[in-house]
């Protein structure tokens, strides 16, 4: 039917009369269109999905022609010209993996092994007794995104504690934290975290909610350098937050994306992480080298589990691997390469211990010039303790959002709604401009 309507239509181009085969004239008809024929879209039913607001306060960043503007939303590190920076033993490792005319044959499942043992050796500490007993069950991700993706995936299929198939998260938490866990088909419940009081530890607060939620509860915790807030537990608050997570069976799943780059001492950073282990506490855990060697767009990392022992791990890696194989099949060469190279050879181990302390010691240089300028140049009466006392990229400075509105239309700096502000784009250069527009919009 469809196919003799077009041909009607083409008949009657110009709407001119149509003589048939019989002699008979049929009535002019007007002329249709080509889109009159199309079929509806299959996908005419998909929704505008809402911006991201980090790419969004980039776009508007980009537009701005006011030479002074700053961005102060994206979580990349920046040297003092605001430039991107790659590590020298980053570099030097680069040219000793091209010196070796290495093939670019497919790793296996669970990658590189001998960057899965580096790896895990940087997070729990090269003479940890979980890693000697093998009862670590390790696989290389795309960076710590997929490394939390694929520990989601596994409590799904997996976890049978009586807390159920829920992870609790800190309120706040990274932005991406539950689209990763529900698109896990985790449901997500929150614990109290930051206290906006005192732009601190609601470490009361965190410690009610911990012990109130169902015994055997999984519960996410970000092992150094808090994003979004900066905020971190003490080495004794870690310590009590370990007791009461062992004494509700809780299973602890932690996020490391920092380590080093929080105080510029990947132990000290792993300290959460160690502790843990080492008091029985067999822990989920997601790495990513994306900040602490500025391997952003390698997409390196590594997710890793502690059993009770060698043939459990056995057990879990194989479940792994039937889980991995159909999401990607088996994960990119090129970035484990660099890390492996660099944590196992001593002289560019040195180097990269040299070049993150030079990259925390930056960001922690930026926030006490920071509460420096608010403080002393333009006096604010506010209390900018929080600035230094935070660690890491991110600052949670306390701004509201119609404060925040205030800096981006007066003064073109820009950051998120929240108030957070990635102290990596604050430079030698700017910091004073950025304090005088604080202290504008706060006084």
């Amino acid at each position: 039917m469809l196919s003799r309507t077009i041909a009607r239509s083409a008949a009657f181009a110009g709407g001119r009369p149509f003589v048939g085969a019989a002699g008979r004239v049929a009535a002019a008809a007007p002329i249709l269109s080509a889109s009159a024929f199309r079929y509806v879209s299959v996908w005419a039913h998909v929704p505008q999905g809402p911006p991201d607001p980090i790419l969004g306060v980039t776009e508007a960043f980009k537009a701005d022609t006011n030479p002074k503007k700053m961005n102060l939303g994206v979580g990349a590190y920046r040297d003092d010209n605001n430039k991107p920076f790659v590590l020298q033993s980053v570099r030097a490792a680069e040219a000793l993996i091209a010196k070796k005319s290495l093939d670019k044959e497919y790793l296996g499942i669970t990658g590189l092994a001998d960057y899965n043992k580096v790896a895990a050796e940087l997070a729990y500490g090269e003479d940890s007794e979980a890693l000697k007993s093998g009862r670590v069950a390790t696989t290389q991700s795309l960076s710590g995104t997929g490394a939390l993706r694929i520990g989601g995936e596994f409590l799904n299929r997996f976890y049978q504690g009586k807390g159920g198939k829920k992870i609790y998260l800190p309120t706040p938490s990274w932005g991406n934290h539950s689209n990763i866990f529900r698109d896990s088909k985790l449901e997500v419940g929150s614990y109290r975290y930051f206290k906006k009081e005192t732009n601190g530890l609601d470490f009361e607060g965190l410690k009610e909610d911990l012990a109130k939620i169902p015994n055997e509860s999984i519960v996410l915790l970000h092992a150094c350098a808090h994003n979004p807030t900066g905020v971190d537990p003490t080495v004794a608050q870690w310590k009590e937050i370990g007791e009461l997570i062992k004494s509700k069976k809780h299973l602890a799943f932690f996020d490391m994306a920092y380590q080093g780059f929080a105080s510029g001492d990947p132990t000290q950073d792993a300290f959460a992480v160690r502790h843990f282990v080492a008091t029985g506490h067999n822990i989920l855990l997601a790495q990513s080298f994306a900040k602490n060697i500025g391997l952003y767009g390698e997409r390196v990392g590594l997710f890793s589990i502690v059993v009770s022992d060698k043939e459990e791990a056995k057990r879990v890696d194989s479940q792994i691997k039937i889980l991995v194989r159909p999401m990607y099949s088996n994960p990119p060469l090129s970035g484990p390469r660099i890390v492996k190279e660099i944590l196992s050879d001593a002289t560019l181990r040195a180097q990269w211990h040299t070049e993150v302390k030079l990259m925390a010691d930056r960001i922690i240089t930026m926030r006490a010039e920071l509460r420096n300028h608010l403080e002393k140049t333009y006096g604010s009466k506010l209390n900018w303790s929080h600035i230094t006392s935070q660690i890491g990229m991110f600052c949670y400075t306390g701004l509201t959002p119609e404060q925040v509105d205030r800096l981006k239309k007066e003064f073109s700096v820009y950051l998120t709604r929240d108030g957070r502000i990635s102290i990596a784009g604050i430079t030698s250069g700017n910091v004073k401009y950025l304090a005088e527009a604080i202290h504008e919009v706060t006084k």
